[in-house]
């Protein structure tokens, strides 16, 4: 008989398990083909939309000091996904390189479909598995970020989006005005470079060179290639190119989701190169509770950058008092940022509002930050 308090805990993490019904709707897709390789997108874009105008605000939180032990249900999900990923992934290649009827455009839309599962969920559980202490849990987010070809999204994100969020280091930063779509071929390339010259100046201080075995970069690329390798054995050169497909639209959907959540916020510059602390005012938050358990809390944006080391289930909302917040969920949100006009008239509004209520002292923005905050590196 399972006792209570297991069931308790059980119960209150099962929600954020249902990111794994997306594996039978992507092969639902490549089984049936035609309008069915639709599933995964509209699921993870439209449904939840809708969930989240359905069932609200979670407003509520958990203890922050809760124990270890109470959280293993949800410590579980992270793990587990992995497996589940890289055999849904490369069982894919394998069955859709080689399915005669399914046309070429249908196989692109399932590797479209994959590419969503991999990146709405596959990168941000990798994002929360690079946060943790444990040697094991790092070394699983880095297979999923080789599964996805942006292996570099662990240096670039620990050692210099989460120090520098909201000033010109951060290429994640999206600065006011600027749409997704010079946005993102930035941010491609930048983040790429900051990540590299992060890892080689931390070795500088070791005096060692770049080459030095130490490096993760190595590890990057090593694992990186195991998977096209992967991909090639399984299927061919089409095998290939699927894999690549959904790699793309993995790394789309995260910097969507990046651009997204700092979009014109930005940190006072103390001089000397120095910035006041990161507090929960230099992220947008959201509390719509479907996408919050789809993404497992990464819509606390705030908090995560306030206390990073802090698990999912235990980053806390903070409401209008403390920091801004988006009108919408992610999925409404994103799909808002493909449309440059329709972003700036929904989000312009706000900034302005944000710099009003924070910094006050601050008449003109554009004169301010070009001259207290120094230009990127």
């Amino acid at each position: 008989m399972i006792a209570p308090e297991t069931l308790a805990r059980w119960q209150s993490a099962a929600p954020f398990w249902m990111s794994f019904l997306l594996v039978p709707l992507v092969w639902t897709g490549a089984v049936l083909g035609s309008w069915w390789i639709l599933l995964t997108p509209l699921s993870t874009w439209y449904l939840f939309a809708a969930l989240d105008g359905l069932l609200g605000l979670n407003l509520e939180d958990a203890d922050p000091e809760t124990e270890e032990e109470d959280l293993k249900w949800y410590n579980a999900l992270t793990i587990v996904w992995v497996p589940v990923q890289f055999l849904s992934l490369f069982g894919l290649i394998a069955y859709v390189s080689g399915a005669e009827h399914l046309s070429g455009l249908e196989k692109f839309g399932v590797f479209f479909g994959v590419g969503v599962m991999t990146g709405t969920v596959g990168i941000n559980y990798s994002h929360e598995l690079m946060h943790q202490s444990s040697r094991a849990e790092r070394w699983l987010g880095d297979i999923l970020l080789s599964m996805v070809l942006y292996s570099h999204f662990r240096t670039e994100h620990l050692l210099v989006h989460h120090r520098y969020v909201g000033t010109p280091r951060d290429a994640v930063t999206a600065r006011y005005n600027e749409g997704f779509h010079r946005f993102y071929p930035r941010v491609l390339k930048a983040c790429w470079h900051s990540a590299f010259r992060a890892e080689k100046e931390k070795l500088a201080k070791k005096n060692l060179r770049w080459s030095d075995p130490s490096n993760p970069f190595f590890r990057y690329w090593g694992l990186q290639a195991t998977m096209l390798l992967l991909a090639v054995l399984l299927g061919g050169w089409a095998g290939l190119m699927l894999f690549l497909v959904q790699a793309g639209i993995a790394v789309w959907q995260l910097e969507l989701v990046n651009y997204v959540e700092h979009y014109g916020l930005t940190r006072q510059h103390l001089g000397d190169g120095k910035y006041e602390p990161v507090a929960p005012r230099h992220s947008w938050n959201a509390a719509h509770k479907a996408t919050n358990w789809l993404l497992i809390n990464l819509q606390r944006h705030s908090d995560h950058h306030y206390k990073p080391a802090r698990r999912f289930p235990l980053l806390q909302n903070h409401t209008l008092a403390d920091a801004p917040q988006l009108p919408y969920g992610y999925p409404i949100m994103t799909m808002a940022a493909m449309v440059p006009p329709v972003w700036r008239r929904i989000m312009n509004p706000r900034v302005r509002k944000w710099r009003q209520m924070y910094y006050p002292e601050v008449t003109n923005w554009q004169a301010y930050n070009k001259a207290s905050n120094p230009p990127p590196r």
